[in-house]
């Protein structure tokens, strides 16, 4: 076995910290205990949902997160349509503004 395997391997199985040799030593057992109360210390359960920062993020997290709605679609035309005037009346609606065609 090559040491790139063996060296991929080794980082899958965990060292081994409380084996029965390490336990009866004094100093071990000092070191074990500042293992188990660093493990102790760490939170349990499932990690707690991250908030949305940002417009953007926070569109995204509403619109498209856990429950989906087509209102981006609606946004979107709707975003469309405003546009459209806006360029329409630039180009050619504010210079009919006073007199007919």
């Amino acid at each position: 076995m090559s040491f790139v395997a063996r060296r991929g391997l080794s980082t899958l199985i965990p060292p081994k910290i409380a084996s029965p040799s390490g336990i009866g030593a004094a100093q071990d057992a000092a070191r074990m205990q500042r293992v188990v109360s660093f493990y102790e210390k760490l939170p349990r359960g499932p990690a707690p949902d991250v908030q949305p920062r940002g417009l953007f993020a926070r569109y995204e997290a509403r619109y498209f997160g856990k429950n989906p709605s087509p209102a981006p679609i609606v946004h979107i035309i709707g975003f469309l349509l405003v546009l459209g005037y806006a360029n329409n009346y630039y180009f050619h609606l504010r210079h009919h503004k006073n007199n007919a065609h």
